[in-house]
């Protein structure tokens, strides 16, 4: 018996990822379908960076958020897609147990710093909006650049911490994962060993990388609505609403998604509709983004044409 349990702790071990489920004759369409949403994200949001490094007046904290967000959902969607598009066309759904961590530590620092500069990105609008006249002085570029750093770092710290607790739990059984990509619940129903302690730092991880941003974006955006609501001219309204709309649906379809996916029970039933949204959530929200904002924002689209 102790013979068996060093076999299996010494031995290499694979997780299987079960994805969607088993459609064999939907592998090519998703494979395609998959693989024209990376293409045009991956396009979509370099173009964007591209436009904001190249453009001068283009050269604010507003776009400099908006070009580090562009960048963010690249790296973002490439934690996920690229290995779900190659088990489409290989078949093999198997993923090593340091293969599937690492994809969880890049995945939730990505996660959670988009959190982070979502709420960042919201204060900025606030600013400009509800303190016209301090906006200049408060939004310098080197608060700009103080709060892209500090949401990468925080980003980056926190997965560290719940990917470090999360290392250190035996997984045993069959080791298969009911999602398409290593996400931290998923992982969690495979342990046979005591996950109070990772459950409780992954809580206190919530609640500071998601739970504490969406509060704030959310605070920020009843007083920006409140502000633009209280000006006289409808013209005038009309311009500060379009100055942060962009903004305002890509929040909405990233945390409502990402609220759903992670309050809703893992249930048998409910299984498949957990796996839609985080889809719309990973790899959905960062196809929209450059959509959004250069279809809506009137500076994007005059870039583009130069």
């Amino acid at each position: 018996m102790e013979k068996n349990e060093e076999d299996n702790q010494t031995s290499p071990m694979k997780f299987l990822l079960l994805g969607m489920g088993n459609m064999p004759t939907l592998q090519v369409p998703f494979f395609l379908l998959s693989l024209i949403i990376y293409l045009v994200t991956v396009i979509g949001n370099t173009l964007i960076v591209v436009l904001v490094v190249l453009e001068q007046h283009l050269h604010t904290p507003m776009y400099t958020f908006l070009g580090t967000l562009s960048s963010l959902e690249t790296w973002y969607s490439s934690t996920i897609l690229p290995r779900l598009l190659a088990s489409f066309l290989t078949g093999d759904r198997t993923i090593s147990a340091h293969g599937c961590m690492a994809q969880f530590y890049f995945f939730s620092s990505f996660a959670a710093t988009e959190c982070y500069l979502l709420g960042a990105m919201s204060y900025d609008r606030y600013l400009a909006i509800c303190q016209p006249l301090l906006y200049p002085s408060l939004m310098t570029w080197k608060v700009c650049l103080q709060l892209v750093a500090a949401s990468w770092l925080v980003g980056i710290l926190v997965s560290a911490t719940v990917t470090a607790f999360l290392s250190q739990i035996n997984f045993c059984g069959p080791k298969t994962v009911d999602h398409f990509f290593c996400d931290f619940t998923p992982l969690l129903e495979l342990s046979c060993s005591d996950t109070s302690v990772v459950t409780v730092i992954s809580f206190i991880v919530s609640l500071l990388s998601i739970i504490f941003p969406f509060l704030f974006t959310l605070v920020s955006y009843v007083c920006i609505i409140a502000a633009i609501l209280r000006i006289p001219s409808g013209m005038r309204r009309q311009k500060a609403f379009s100055t942060c709309s962009s903004h305002l649906i890509v929040v909405t379809i990233f945390y409502v998604t990402l609220l759903i996916v992670y309050l809703l029970p893992r249930t048998a039933p409910l299984r498949q509709l957990n796996k839609v949204f985080s889809f719309f959530y990973t790899v959905l929200t960062p196809l929209v983004n450059p959509l959004v904002y250069s279809l809506r924002n009137r500076e994007v689209r005059e870039a583009l044409r130069k």
